[in-house]
């Protein structure tokens, strides 16, 4: 397992992360995603851990909390040996301040998922999506002080807009405040938008991604295929609705490449998948999750190859998209040999 500094931080986690979103499973989607109990969820962290995993993520409102609460079970005896991230800022709950990243919120928050984690301070704490209706100030202002309290002790966002993680870094410095040092965004070979401002935003300002859903909300799994129907028992049945949009060409097109590229190299094509992921500038980790064993040590196996430049050269063509404006290749071409984009050296895999 090779292990990366996450962001301008002197913080190491695993190339490989393991995402408990499928612990507990309650409710429609998280349901879909799995039902890990406790005692499952243990022999998961068991192989993760064996495998040189060392950063396990959550959500409060994965399950209503009860994701926490059975990741906390699992990781007993053991919590020093992790890197424990959660995120908060969406609904749970029906109050009126039930949501959100106010002082009010993220005090109760932080407090009860520390008590569901069965543990007494976070590793990294993400906000899990953007408040608009909570000045930046405020929020950013109450994070130092949980940091400065010892509850957190590494800040980063989740599914934030370019401008919206620029201004929350720009108070923080201005203030002195602990800035983000991690995103944590949608990036797979069928969902590329991140490469258009994040990745370059995050490389100027030492901002790292953790990965969610690298293997495209379960279309880069392998099962399907052009011409197929999902096959029987496949969560997108349940969960397409959530999930991120793909054209359906251009999906096939991914795939296609996917299974030329696997056979080539003897991997399941989910590992093809992700070994693209942790090749990528400014990715700090990649999100795995399984509902079993099975899937799990089949993941685990992206993280001891890499596959060949002209091999990432065929998915990069398989799976692009053009680029937007501002975006547009011609303006980043004017400049590319003369200013290329920065990579700090702290980017670098370590074994």
């Amino acid at each position: 397992m090779q292990y990366r500094h996450l962001g301008v931080s002197g913080l190491r986690v695993s190339a490989l992360g393991f995402g408990a979103g499928t612990f507990a499973g309650t409710g429609p989607l998280f349901s879909a995603w799995g039902d890990t109990g406790e005692r499952e969820a243990r022999r998961l962290v068991d192989i993760a851990l064996a495998a040189g995993i060392n950063f396990f993520d959550t959500a409060d409102v994965y399950s209503d909390g009860a994701s926490e609460c059975v990741l906390g079970a699992a990781l007993k005896g053991r919590r020093d040996q992790v890197v424990l991230s959660t995120k908060t800022g969406l609904r749970l709950g029906d109050g009126v301040n039930d949501a959100g990243a106010s002082r009010h919120r993220l005090l109760r928050a932080v407090d009860a998922s520390l008590r569901r984690l069965g543990t007494d301070y976070i590793d990294l704490l993400q906000l899990h999506a953007f408040d608009a209706r909570t000045p930046l100030e405020e929020t950013l202002a109450t994070l130092d002080g949980l940091v400065r309290a010892g509850k957190v002790r590494y800040l980063g966002v989740s599914n934030f807009s370019g401008w919206q993680l620029m201004k929350a870094l720009a108070i923080a410095d201005r203030r002195g405040h602990a800035r983000p040092v991690a995103h944590q965004a949608y990036y797979s070979l069928i969902g590329r938008d991140y490469e258009w401002e994040l990745m370059p935003l995050g490389l100027d300002q030492g901002v790292d991604a953790v990965v969610w859903s690298p293997l495209g909300w379960g279309r880069l799994t392998g099962r399907i295929r052009r011409g197929q129907p999902p096959p029987p028992g496949s969560r997108l049945h349940a969960t397409e609705a959530f999930a991120p949009p793909v054209e359906v060409e251009r999906l096939y097109r991914v795939t296609d490449a996917l299974d030329a590229v696997a056979e080539e190299t003897g991997r399941p094509v989910p590992q093809v998948a992700l070994n693209w992921l942790l090749q990528r500038p400014g990715v700090a980790t990649v999100l795995v999750g399984a509902r079993n064993a099975q899937q799990l040590e089949q993941n685990l196996g992206a993280a001891d190859w890499s596959l060949s430049p002209a091999q990432m050269a065929r998915l990069d063509a398989a799976s692009s998209v053009p680029t937007p404006y501002p975006y547009y290749p011609y303006w980043n071409g004017m400049f590319a040999e003369r200013n290329p984009p920065p990579v700090p050296p702290h980017r670098e895999p370590t074994p």
